[in-house]
C-alpha cells in the first residue's frame, strides 16, 4: 500500500448531517406530495357526490315537470270542462229540443 492511496476498510462511514437532512427532507416532500394527492381524491370524490345529487334533482325536477303538463293537458280538455261544468254548475249538453233556430237576417 502506498501512502497516498486511501485507506479503505470493509466499515461504512456513518452519514453526515448534510445527508440525514436530504433524507429527511426528501421523506418530507414524499408525505407531502402523498397528502395532497389523498386531499385531491377526497375532493374529486365529493365533487362526484355534489354531481350524482344535482342529477337526481333534475330527474326529479323533469319528471315533475312530465307529470304537470299531463295535468295541464287534462285539465284544458274538452271532457274534464264539461264534466265540472255538470258537476259544478249544473249545465249540460244542449240536445235537440233545446235548440231553437231564430229567424234572421243573412249577411
Amino acid at each position: 500500500m502506498s501512502a497516498a492511496a486511501p485507506h479503505r476498510s470493509g466499515t461504512r462511514r456513518a452519514p453526515g448531517p448534510s445527508a440525514s437532512r436530504s433524507l429527511a427532507l426528501g421523506l418530507v416532500v414524499l408525505l407531502s406530495a402523498l397528502g395532497l394527492v389523498a386531499w385531491r381524491q377526497v375532493r374529486a370524490l365529493e365533487a362526484l357526490a355534489v354531481l350524482e345529487r344535482t342529477r337526481q334533482e333534475r330527474a326529479l325536477a323533469l319528471a315533475e315537470r312530465s307529470e304537470l303538463n299531463r295535468r295541464i293537458q287534462y285539465l284544458e280538455s274538452r271532457s274534464h270542462a264539461v264534466s265540472e261544468a255538470r258537476t259544478r254548475l249544473g249545465m249540460h249538453t244542449p240536445g235537440a229540443s233545446d235548440m231553437v233556430i231564430l229567424p234572421g237576417v243573412r249577411p
